[in-house]
């Protein structure tokens, strides 16, 4: 358990003392982001902004987790290890994206088809690779059952099992990139899903059914190894949280928005709690439905649009709240979410 408080406080320490160093490297060479013309006008003064701040978040992960283990004196897992190999793949296509968008001095980097490509191609990999790998007790990182807040007893075939796998992760990652669009919500929000994947990881070690017999316990791959990834990811994104808070002094970008949308993804098809993810990201989805509605109607009713904007936060700036006031409501909004897909978990295993 110790692992996890020092993954927790490492990847906020890192997080919070590289972030300002990047912020000097991107600013000393004029890597700024790019703002789109059609967006609120509020947001014409953060052009220039330093962006790509994803890049620390993944830098303080691995540099934690691996402070970590060395400390605790613990194992490296393959569920760790694959859901870093995602996260790195996803943030990847981010960082060429950003880049793209930096030298081309415009909004659009790769285009849609392009990034849901190789969010596919990473996606299915990880799928692949997380159905071999099986420990001792013949368990793999990814299941054959689809899984609820627990494994079901619904087994799905390889090939399904990577479809499903690629739509979970595609879905998060890019529910994640459209709720990146106000100073500090995608990083705010994501922490209380990292929080709340830490807790579930310890409660699946401790009921695992790998060092316990009582009833209905857990047949997961490594879940305290995974809390233990939670945590790094938690403490990362709360040390850059610091300064992408309004007034933002850096963006996260899509290279860190894909990836913490990747691990948000990952975690929960490790930790068998797939279904859950609607609940611990139910901001994510509510943001990314209104982006789906708003095209939706936009095409059935020839140009006519259900918000002033979409994603669904933009709506709400032209309706003349403030940033702070749509930031600080909709954590709210996470927060109450991230409570019921807890509630969800413990409820199931009180009337097991």
């Amino acid at each position: 358990m110790k692992g996890i408080l020092y993954a927790g406080a490492s990847g906020l320490f890192f997080s919070l003392f590289l972030t300002p160093l990047f912020i000097r490297l991107l600013a000393k060479r004029g890597y700024g982001q790019q703002i789109r013309e059609d967006g609120p006008t509020a947001h014409h003064v953060k052009r220039g902004t330093p962006t790509m701040g994803g890049v620390v978040i993944i830098t303080s992960v691995i540099i934690s987790y691996l402070i970590s283990h060395l400390l605790a004196g613990s194992d490296i897992s393959s569920s760790a290890l694959l859901v870093f190999a995602l996260v790195i793949g996803l943030g990847a296509i981010g960082l060429l994206d950003d880049w793209l968008k930096i030298v081309k001095k415009r909004s659009l980097g790769l285009t849609a088809i392009q990034k849901l490509i190789g969010q596919a191609v990473v996606s299915i990999a990880f799928g692949y690779a997380g159905l071999h790998f099986v420990d001792k007790y013949g368990l793999a990182p990814i299941s054959h059952h689809l899984s609820t807040v627990r494994d079901t007893s619904l087994i799905l075939g390889g090939v399904v099992v990577m479809i499903w796998v690629t739509l979970l992760i595609m879905g998060s990652s890019n529910a994640v990139n459209l709720t990146d669009g106000l100073d500090g919500l995608a990083s705010g929000t994501a922490i209380m899903a990292f929080l709340a994947f830490t807790l579930i990881g310890i409660w699946e070690f401790r009921q695992s059914c790998a060092y316990s017999h009582v009833a209905r316990c857990y047949a997961v791959r490594d879940p305290l190894d995974m809390a233990v990834l939670a945590a790094a990811f938690a403490g990362a994104c709360a040390g850059f949280l610091w300064w992408n808070t309004s007034p933002a002094k850096i963006f996260m970008g899509d290279v860190g928005s894909l990836s913490l949308g990747g691990a948000i993804a990952g975690m929960a098809i490790t930790l068998r709690t797939e279904l859950l993810l609607i609940a611990l990201g139910g901001l994510f989805i509510i943001i990314t439905m209104s982006v789906i509605i708003q095209v939706l109607y936009f095409k059935a009713s020839g140009g006519k649009r259900i918000f002033k904007m979409a994603p669904l936060q933009h709506h709400f700036e032209l309706s003349g709240w403030g940033e702070v006031t749509i930031v600080v409501r909709f954590w709210i909004i996470a927060g109450i979410c991230v409570a019921s897909g807890l509630g969800l978990f413990y409820a199931q295993w009180v009337a097991r």
